[in-house]
């Protein structure tokens, strides 16, 4: 049965259908009346749902105990490969700093980027973002599940890590039955980018993430090769006139049928930086990776805080954020944009940051701390991770 009304639904009940697969749309809205003796499937268009039943397979035939296994390691803070009908992702629970942290460990980015939040119902859309305008809802009724990604206003309980610091988050419901399913069983948001290295082509089947990340991944789930094959399209709605900000699996013109007019392209004010991602207070690097003193030098009359990477034992009369007790670089990655945000609600004159060892997430970290310690140099443009 294919359907997206709620006859349909009891259509399938009535005539004993096996499954129904529900199409973008009003379809989404009612899942909650679907039997739980039918199977449900999500399908991105009636094309998608005719190919899978002239195929005969059920898309999660022999995959329904893997994906439970994937779910309890994302829930316990392990990292997932999984498709997508784009790229394979590689994901982690998206609420949780030290599990993102590991992501961008696996990618061996040299910077932070903000990271897509997948989720599986367009109700849970209000965990993440503060609101949702009303051009917002027409294109998630009608191209959600699928290859758009919307970019808003974020909710403080959203970590800092996920978003780069900015005030906005990146968020998509993918249509791929696999995804889809490892979202719900984990019952959370699962932040993922692409699951590949940093500076290689994005992988689009199973054997692709297998040989560019190994063992790296707790798990890879087999969802055979990827429909789409190319990125979404990221539109961004920060501004009063929608901007899209990658073209990609969803064409611009199709969006512009909905909404109207979309800018193209990025401006200067379309990525303001919060203050966990620069801090209003002046950062600066220390030479010295001791933080065994007393006191801090500055200029008399300054107050100043101190970030250090790790604990050294040392007591301090002023203000101090250790981002790891024991130097882990995963922990201090994880702690870096609060650390910087508690430090910069103190109203200091000026906050000096420990030098971090430029290895693995270290570089990243260092990237962040150079950036924020000289904002008006900063000229290039952060960037979705794939």
């Amino acid at each position: 049965m294919i359907g997206d009304h709620p006859h349909d639904v009891e259509l399938a009940a009535a005539t004993g259908a096996q499954g129904i697969y529900l199409l973008t749309g009003h379809g989404q809205k009612h899942l909650a009346e679907v039997s739980a003796m039918l199977r449900v499937w999500v399908a991105s268009d009636l094309n998608e749902a005719v190919t899978w039943i002239v195929s005969g397979r059920d898309p999660l035939e022999g995959k329904r105990e893997e994906i439970q296994k994937a779910a309890e390691i994302i829930r316990s803070g392990g990292l997932v490969a999984f498709p997508t009908e784009t790229v394979y992702g590689l994901g982690a629970d998206a609420f949780s700093p030290l599990a993102v942290a590991r992501i961008f460990e696996v990618k061996r980015r040299p910077h932070f980027d903000p990271l897509i939040v997948h989720i599986a119902d367009p109700d849970h859309l209000g965990r993440l973002v503060q609101e949702v305008p009303i051009r917002v809802r027409k294109l998630i009724d009608r191209f959600w599940p699928g290859p758009l990604t919307i970019v808003l206003f974020k909710r403080e309980e959203v970590p800092d890590l996920v978003t780069a610091g900015l005030p906005s988050v990146a968020v998509r419901m993918p249509s791929h039955p696999v995804a889809l399913r490892l979202i719900e069983e984990a019952n959370r948001p699962i932040a993922a980018p692409s699951a590949n290295p940093f500076g290689y082509v994005s992988p689009t089947t199973a054997d692709h993430v297998r040989e560019q990340l190994g063992d790296q991944v707790d798990l890879v789930l087999d969802g055979g090769a990827c429909e789409v094959g190319v990125e979404s399209t990221i539109l961004s709605f920060l501004e009063e006139t929608p901007r899209l900000l990658r073209p990609g699996g969803l064409p611009v013109e199709e969006i512009e049928e909905m909404i109207g007019r979309v800018e193209v392209g990025r401006t200067n004010e379309e990525t303001p930086l919060s203050p966990a991602g620069c801090p209003g207070t002046t950062l600066r690097g220390r030479p010295s990776s001791s933080v065994n003193v007393k006191a801090i030098p500055a200029q008399q009359g300054e107050t100043v805080g101190f970030l250090a990477f790790r604990e050294s034992g040392g007591a301090m009369d002023q203000p101090i954020e250790i981002l790891s007790r024991d130097g882990n670089l995963r922990e201090a990655a994880a702690n870096l944009f609060a650390a910087l945000r508690r430090l910069d609600v103190l109203g200091l004159d000026l906050i000096l940051a420990e030098p971090i060892p430029e290895a693995g997430l270290g570089r990243a970290i260092m990237d962040r701390l150079r950036r924020a310690s000289h904002p008006d140099e900063w000229k290039e443009k952060q960037e979705y991770a794939p």
